[in-house]
């Protein structure tokens, strides 16, 4: 399998969320590897000088409607949680540290935390929230915890975040295909293309 789609992506993206329902299986179509690269959305924004087409009314407005759209093309529910945006620093550290320590467990993470976002709209900027999140799909809520303060880890998610800035990513989703750049959920049929 010599064909590669990075995804970098951050869990509080609607439209990474979107990207990583059809992913695996566009992946899986096209006999690729599909290699998730967690970064920071709000280090990317702060880095770029952009920012979530939230803080723009009218483009809200616009994003919201069109994302419904993708969902239903995509046959799965798309609902924002309380609280959007969220600050995903935690989350984010978490998605590393699980990639990092629990490889095994990386998927079921993923499912998990998607789903209590965008489909049962919990509110996972909340610590206690999250920790029930965690334990109802087998996850150690207070190794988790330890985990995000994790030196190591906390470096692996800036360093994560930083080499997405230096390759020009600006947003969320985006993918990679070599050295080309894709994006938005809504250019998946060009990363199709890519992979050929």
């Amino acid at each position: 399998m010599s064909k590669t789609v990075e995804f970098f992506f951050d869990l509080g993206s609607p439209a990474s969320y979107l990207a990583w329902t059809q992913l695996p299986a566009l992946c899986a179509r096209l006999d690729a590897q599909l290699v998730y690269r967690p970064m920071l959305l709000g280090g990317v924004f702060q880095a770029t000088g952009n920012a979530s087409p939230v803080m723009v009314p009218a483009k809200a407005r616009h994003v919201f409607v069109d994302m419904q759209r993708y969902a239903r093309r995509y046959g799965v529910t798309l609902a924002f949680p309380p609280g959007f945006p969220i600050n995903t620093l935690n989350l984010m550290r978490g998605t590393v540290a699980v990639q990092q320590f629990a490889p095994q467990r990386f998927e079921a993470y993923l499912t998990c935390v998607f789903q209590a976002l965008w489909v049962q709209q919990r509110n996972l900027g909340d610590l206690a929230e999250l920790a029930s999140v965690l334990q109802a799909a087998g996850f150690d809520a207070e190794q988790f915890q330890a985990w995000t303060a994790d030196p190591e880890v906390k470096a692996a998610l800036k360093a994560a975040t930083d080499e997405a800035v230096q390759r020009g990513v600006f947003g969320a989703p985006t993918c990679f295909v070599g050295e080309q750049m894709f994006f938005g959920q809504d250019r998946l049929d060009f990363v199709a293309e890519a992979l050929g």
